[in-house]
């Protein structure tokens, strides 16, 4: 399966839904209501700024665990989902925080969301949650059991974390994708709301040989043009949030400045680049 058929562009802008905090979370708020509002209305407001695809985060659930979240954490999130899925129809995605792709596969599974989000698949990264391994043999197996086609975009050399072993770019990519058999690799500066650089971009994609490579953040209507040089896709959220402030709610004036502003350079990208040329593991 390729792009096209997954986003129905060949150059997809995935929006992310920050999901408010949930139960068990030190900050959750107590009502699970308010959590499908918020994450309603955002939805619909990416939706109508013209985004190919959403993601799902439990980003306000900081600090993160560092592997397996609470069992309440899953149901939530999948509730949340299939609330979503009522009112847009584009795809959808979740990545489950910090690093549980199991969950993430599971909900995906169940809810018949269309991808997930991996931070750490493989390698071993010194983050603020201390030290994960990226477990791709058991994800990989658990996708096989649970007999969906739900694809994988991976991080590589994730934000808020640094390797232990030698950052080597190609290297990385390289590994996410051959060994760790990644669907999709996703860059991202060295934090939430910082963008690669363009010769990093530059670099993955020539690694990544035709795999899709995805920008994980810092993308705005003013960096776009040059980000997009590169990589076959986008995922934004900060700078769509009112104010570019990441704790608030989306802005649909921010999305489809946004929106507008990619569109106008992947046209003549897309019209340029056969179909056949980006494309997914099957």
């Amino acid at each position: 399966m390729d792009l096209y058929q997954l986003f129905k562009t060949r150059s997809p802008i995935i929006g992310v839904v920050h999901l408010l905090p949930l139960p068990t979370s030190p900050r959750w708020g107590g009502s699970l209501k308010a959590v499908i509002d918020r994450a309603e209305q955002e939805a619909a407001a990416l939706a109508s700024g013209g985004v190919d695809g959403l993601i799902v985060e439990n980003f306000f659930d900081a600090p993160f665990t560092k592997n397996q979240v609470d069992p309440v954490v899953v149901s939530a999130m999948t509730i949340v989902v299939q609330r979503i899925q009522n009112l847009v129809t584009l795809p959808i995605g979740l990545n489950v925080l910090r690093n549980d792709g199991k969950s993430a596969m599971a909900i995906a599974s169940c809810v018949q969301a269309q991808f997930i989000r991996v931070n750490v698949l493989t390698g071993v990264m010194a983050t603020d949650q201390g030290l994960i391994e990226g477990e791709a043999h058991q994800l990989l197996r658990y996708r096989r059991e649970l007999s969906c086609d739900v694809k994988i975009l991976a991080d590589v050399l994730v934000k808020h974390a640094r390797p232990l072993s030698s950052p080597n770019l190609t290297v990385a990519v390289k590994d996410t994708i051959e060994r760790g058999l990644a669907d999709g690799v996703i860059l991202s500066g060295w934090a939430t709301g910082s963008p690669p650089n363009l010769e990093d971009l530059e670099l993955a994609c020539g690694a990544a040989a035709g795999t899709p490579v995805f920008i994980g953040s810092g993308a705005n209507w003013e960096n776009i043009d040059t980000l997009m040089q590169a990589a076959d896709g986008v995922i934004v959220s900060s700078s769509l949030k009112r104010h570019g402030r990441i704790e608030q709610p989306i802005d649909p004036i921010r999305v489809s400045q946004f929106v507008e502003a990619a569109r106008r350079n992947w046209n003549s990208k897309s019209e340029s680049k056969p179909a056949e040329q980006v494309k997914l593991h099957s």
